[in-house]
């Protein structure tokens, strides 16, 4: 068993929430972009909690409700007391006709469509219906779901949302869950750092969970965004630290950046990387998923996982060995922003 490391999210939250530095993400176990079977979800799940993964993530929206589903066999076996768990709101999931379905980036659904609403019943019906299919009493972290740009389409409807978020009593039913002990913390998932330094100019939030946004090809939120999460003690929960892909593998032809083929600049700042990589016998990916964890305010990465395999291998690259002159160097390169904060030199903590 892994012996993995925890941070406290914030001083500020209803119950103390110490966070493993590697959670779960169950985006995957949505069946996202592929069927993945029971057994390989469930043993995945298992094979999380063998090796020391205390916080799981989850939402409606991965496959339509399957995710949440999911983790509730799991959560079974693991006793709901042993772990941090996260769901989202602000998308309903409604009965509908097969040629209604909304399966958005997931197949192999349930016979939902998609509603989206940040309302105050909107909030309270989502979560009720997670805590159903999840089976579970309460959440520990509640999260806004997806209303940045990237996810809603253009920066004016995102700012519909956020408005639908204040006016129409979203927050306060957020709020209200909070005070009464059925969440710890709250705070939104998003893919722009962008939205998450809006929300926290018009309120108080616990926590962000950001896809990607700080990871070793950016580091545009330490102009503002993550100062103002350390001033306001604020925890980053990172998804995405791969930029969906290309920090994994490596600028080799096809590599993805953001969810697109990665243009030229990008591929050869990624062969520059690799080229300090090579010199310190350190794999990118390794380099990738622990130079996010050197900010303090980053609590913990949620890499996806589909097996019990794959979770093995990114526990592998969490605990792999990396110098404390890789990071000198890198620092030095240029590559990287001068203000970057450096990981401590990291032992393996595998048992």
């Amino acid at each position: 068993m892994n012996s993995l490391q925890t941070r406290l999210l914030n001083g500020r939250t209803a119950r103390p929430i110490d966070l493993t530095e590697m959670g779960f993400g169950g985006a995957p176990l949505g069946n996202l972009y592929r069927k993945v079977s029971e057994e390989d979800a469930q043993a995945a799940l298992q094979a999380a909690y063998d090796n020391g993964i205390r916080y799981f993530d989850t939402a409606p929206q991965y496959g339509l409700g399957r995710s949440e589903e999911r983790f509730a066999a799991a959560i079974k076996r693991f006793g709901r007391d042993t772990i941090h768990l996260s769901t989202k709101i602000g998308r309903l999931l409604v009965d509908c006709e097969p040629d209604e379905v909304t399966p958005e980036a997931f197949v192999d659904v349930p016979q939902k469509r998609i509603v989206f609403d940040y309302s105050y019943d909107g909030v309270m019906r989502s979560y009720e219906a997670s805590r159903q299919r999840l089976q579970v009493a309460n959440a520990d972290i509640l999260f806004v779901h997806d209303v940045c740009a990237f996810s809603q389409g253009s920066q004016e409807a995102s700012d519909a949302r956020v408005r639908e978020l204040f006016d129409l009593g979203g927050y306060r039913a957020l709020t209200e869950l909070k005070e009464a002990g059925e969440v710890a913390a709250i705070g939104a998932g998003v893919n722009e750092w962008q939205v998450c330094q809006k929300l926290l100019g018009l309120a108080d939030f616990d926590c962000f969970l950001l896809a990607g946004r700080y990871t070793l090809l950016e580091q545009d939120s330490l102009e503002t965004f993550l100062p103002l999460c350390a001033a306001r003690d604020v925890g980053i929960i990172l998804g995405g630290p791969y930029n969906s892909g290309i920090l994994a593998t490596g600028a080799v032809p096809g590599a993805k950046y953001n969810y697109a083929d990665a243009p030229p600049e990008i591929l050869e700042k990624v062969r520059r990387i690799e080229e300090i990589c090579a010199a310190h016998s350190v794999p990118l990916i390794a380099a990738a998923l622990q130079f996010v964890l050197g900010h303090p305010c980053v609590k913990t990465v949620i890499p996806g996982a589909v097996n019990a395999r794959e979770v093995e291998a990114n526990l592998a690259v969490l605990n792999t060995p990396v110098p404390a002159a890789f990071w000198s160097d890198l620092s030095a390169s240029g590559l990287v922003r001068e203000d970057a904060p450096m990981p401590e030199e990291r032992s393996c903590s595998a048992a």
